[in-house]
């Protein structure tokens, strides 16, 4: 019975925390994955193909794999991060709710773990309180899953 109190009051705290994009509420973070035995180099070729073929444009790449094994770690695994933006659907998103700035720029990483390459990127809140913005994140999670996937199709 006390586990159950224990499960029950958590999940009622977890999902007090989901709110709008307000300032002084907490956000839930949701996270698209998938993984592939491919390349590690094909798999961040192919994320950026697919990127430019959604219409966005690449702002930004870290490659902290890289510089780590640079710095003396010759075989640390490959790790990047890719910012992008397009800035049509950046305008629409923050004339729907300025405070949704926090989810700019998209973003994927990519990595290797146990034998995989790995894609995470985050999603946008469907759950708000503005169903313009709901219609708008489905839209655009779209995109970021359809990119995550070509990247990581075998």
């Amino acid at each position: 019975m006390c586990k159950l109190i224990t499960i029950v009051a958590s999940l009622l705290f977890i999902a007090s925390c989901v709110q709008p994009q307000r300032p002084g509420h907490t956000a839930v973070m949701h996270y698209y994955t998938a993984a592939t035995t491919k390349p590690y180099d094909d798999v961040l070729a192919e994320l950026e193909i697919a990127i430019a073929e959604h219409n966005f444009r690449i702002t930004g790449h870290s490659r902290v794999g890289e510089v780590i094994r640079k710095r003396g770690a010759e075989n640390f695994p490959e790790f990047d991060t890719i910012q992008f933006c397009n800035l049509t659907h950046a305008r629409k998103m923050l004339e729907i709710n300025p405070h949704a700035i926090s989810y700019m720029p998209c973003n994927v990483v990519i990595y290797q773990h146990e034998g995989k390459v790995l894609l995470k990127t985050h999603l946008l809140s469907e759950d708000t309180d503005r169903e313009e913005f709901n219609r708008f994140a489905r839209k655009i999670n779209g995109k970021l899953k359809e990119i995550v996937d070509f990247a990581a199709e075998e």
